[in-house]
């Protein structure tokens, strides 16, 4: 994780926000909303779901915010939260028939190069991957959490995590022509 997303001035919001500062509340979904958007719409694959899962990720943490104990740093707790919110969406909600993958608009948000592969194949490749193995590359792969962190946001083993983190890679390797393709 990216130490500096987390400031002196989260700290000072963090605190007036508990204290009912819908001023200082309003600071800290500037800062993170668009690193928890990218979250969202990585795992879920859809915008529109993504933007409903960024704003109940921020009126979570606005009731949660006099319960929280700063025991974790403020962008593990916003993770978490919109882990949460999508996970609940994608258990409520029928998955889509139609595919975003080639969504212009999806991936164009998405965007940005890994190893000389154009950025919009990485993030096509991405989109394509099973939920499992999306989410587990995701908050691992692309966000730094450890296997236990994501093990605990996504709700499985971490040998699961483990396991879903390597069939990603795999398949990411098929599609991407890096690797072998395996029966």
């Amino acid at each position: 994780m990216d130490s500096t997303l987390e400031t002196a001035d989260d700290h000072q919001d963090l605190a007036a926000a508990a204290n009912g500062d819908v001023l200082a509340f309003e600071r800290l979904y500037r800062r993170h909303a668009p690193r928890v958007y990218g979250l969202c719409l990585r795992l879920s694959g859809q915008a529109a779901t993504a933007e409903d899962c960024v704003q109940e990720t921020f009126v979570s943490a606005w009731r949660s915010l006099p319960t929280f104990e700063n025991r974790s740093r403020l962008t593990t707790w916003l993770h978490r939260i919109a882990v949460n919110a999508v996970l609940a969406r994608r258990r409520g909600l029928a998955a889509r028939a139609e595919s975003v993958v080639d969504d212009p608009a999806i991936l164009e948000a998405l965007a940005g190069g890994v190893d000389g592969t154009p950025a919009l194949d990485v993030e096509r490749a991405i989109l394509a991957l099973p939920p499992g193995a999306r989410d587990a590359l995701v908050l691992v792969a692309l966000y730094g959490y450890s296997h236990e962190e994501a093990a605990t946001q996504l709700g499985i083993a971490v040998g699961t995590c483990k396991a879903q983190l390597y069939r990603a890679r795999q398949l990411l390797a098929v599609r991407l022509g890096t690797g072998e393709s395996k029966p």
